[in-house]
């Protein structure tokens, strides 16, 4: 049976910090849109703000639909699993917003992550407020190993320039696979 949190509290927070993934699941308004739903990783990308707000680094990527939803709605759901050790899946459930590296505002957001692992390539910083904090057992989710962070995004966008990036969200990041704006 799974358990309501009136907060991300302690031993809650510090479930979360252990994980290296987290999944981000986000709609359009309506019917006929197409639900999202993206892996998240790299250690220092997460931060808890407070008992009800956290934040994640959105590197640009293949798309851009967390971000277009957001904008759209606002909702958004992250789902932290424990791969290892016991069972446990814990779900953010709130409102989300996006602050784009073109904002004002961006500069101050990002200093809210105390170790980034390369902030070169960061789209937006995503700021939830979390409404309803969760838990269920998780015991179907397999036990895996973790060996390593991938470095090849952090790789990829080293060799682009502010330029080449404002070009990149032009061009492939400018609306959702739905045609809703990024930005």
């Amino acid at each position: 049976m799974g358990k309501v949190y009136p907060e991300i509290d302690g031993r809650l927070r510090d479930f979360i910090a252990d994980q290296p993934v987290f999944f981000v699941a986000t709609a359009p308004s309506g019917a006929d849109g197409h639900v999202n739903v993206s892996p998240k990783g790299m250690r220092g990308t997460f931060v808890i703000l407070g008992p009800h707000r956290v934040a994640y680094l959105d590197y640009h990527g293949s798309g851009a639909e967390t971000i277009a939803h957001l904008r759209d709605n606002g909702r958004i759901t992250l789902m932290f699993c424990a791969f290892d050790g016991p069972p446990k899946i814990v779900r953010l459930q709130g409102q989300g917003r996006s602050v784009a590296v073109t904002e004002d505002g961006f500069a101050d957001r990002l200093a809210e992550f105390p170790a980034p692992p390369g902030v070169h390539g960061v789209r937006a910083v995503i700021i939830v407020e979390v409404e309803r904090i969760s838990d269920s057992c998780g015991f179907a989710v397999p036990l895996m190993d973790f060996r390593a962070e991938r470095d090849l995004l952090l790789t990829s966008h080293s060799r682009r320039t502010a330029d080449d990036l404002a070009v990149y969200r032009a061009t492939r990041n400018a609306a959702s696979i739905d045609g809703l704006p990024i930005f």
